[in-house]
């Protein structure tokens, strides 16, 4: 079996450079439903916060300059090729190359070296945070984001049992975006994992946030509850800014993986409207 090398230095430039644009330049399917909200709103409130949303977006992309003061914590999903081996230390690579965007790209450094305690600022962003899997194939494909923590905070989880049913889901999502009001800046997008374990349900949540939003579940049923929820969560009225209006969130996406017989976890990862990700494949 041929097995393909990676130059760790390879995976450092990809790192960097992802970091760098995914804090400067907003996704086309943000844009598009930024600039779409702005047409169906009649609050005028509402319609000129979306309009210095927009400017702002169009701003960081011209000047390359963040979209938000919050850079965010770096989350990276990874689908390691089977067939590739790296020339180096895969983690050190990738934890380099998100020191250099935050030093290189005038990022601000958010992470502190201890949760509780401390709280000393490590003065790199570093460490990143790595979800890795193996996946047939000789490439190495990287999804990465800078989570900012206004909308992290208000993010929850909750291990229901199968007698809440789907009734019991939504409802726990819904009183999840409602609690969070305006505090993650809202439009946002609500990332919402079911089922696995605890921790699988909490990362299908983040990943789902990575997912653009003008794409569905490839489930008929999940792809119409994100739907329904949508609506339901636009009908709360806190609007973008949490000013009042039509535009609560911009998309809600599902994801799910087999469960045990005894449960259903649910976990709703919300993030605001700056929803910083980038892809590129080595």
């Amino acid at each position: 079996m041929d097995i393909r090398i990676i130059d760790a230095a390879a995976v450092t430039a990809a790192v960097k450079k992802l970091f760098m644009d995914c804090n400067y330049f907003i996704g086309s399917d943000i844009m598009c439903a930024l600039e779409t909200a702005l047409h169906t709103e009649s609050a005028p409130v509402a319609q000129s916060v979306l309009s210095q949303i927009i400017e702002n977006d169009r701003i960081a992309a011209a000047e390359q300059i963040p979209l938000c003061q919050d850079t965010g914590m770096a989350v990276l999903f990874v689908e390691y090729g089977d067939k590739t081996a790296i020339d180096g230390c895969f983690e050190d690579a990738v934890q380099q190359g998100v020191r250099e965007a935050y030093e290189e790209g005038y990022l601000r450094k958010s992470v502190v070296s201890d949760p509780v305690f401390d709280r000393v600022n490590t003065r790199d962003n570093t460490p990143a945070v790595i979800h890795t899997r193996i996946v047939p194939g000789d490439k190495i494909r990287i999804t990465a984001g800078g989570k900012g923590f206004g909308s992290e905070n208000m993010s929850a989880i909750k291990m229901l049992t199968p007698a809440y049913g789907e009734e019991g889901v939504k409802r726990f999502i819904l009183d999840t975006v409602r609690a969070a009001g305006p505090n993650p800046c809202p439009p946002i997008v609500v990332g919402v994992g079911i089922g696995g374990t605890f921790e699988r349900a909490a990362q299908l949540a983040k990943k789902a946030t990575f997912r653009p939003i003008d794409t569905e579940n490839p489930d008929p049923r999940y792809a119409a509850m994100e739907r329904e929820l949508l609506e339901e969560i636009n009908q709360m009225g806190f609007g973008p800014a949490g000013l009042g209006g039509k535009t609560t969130a911009l998309g809600v996406n599902i994801e799910t993986f087999p469960t045990h017989i005894a449960g259903m976890p649910v976990a709703v990862n919300i993030c605001c409207h700056a929803a910083r990700h980038a892809s590129t494949e080595i």
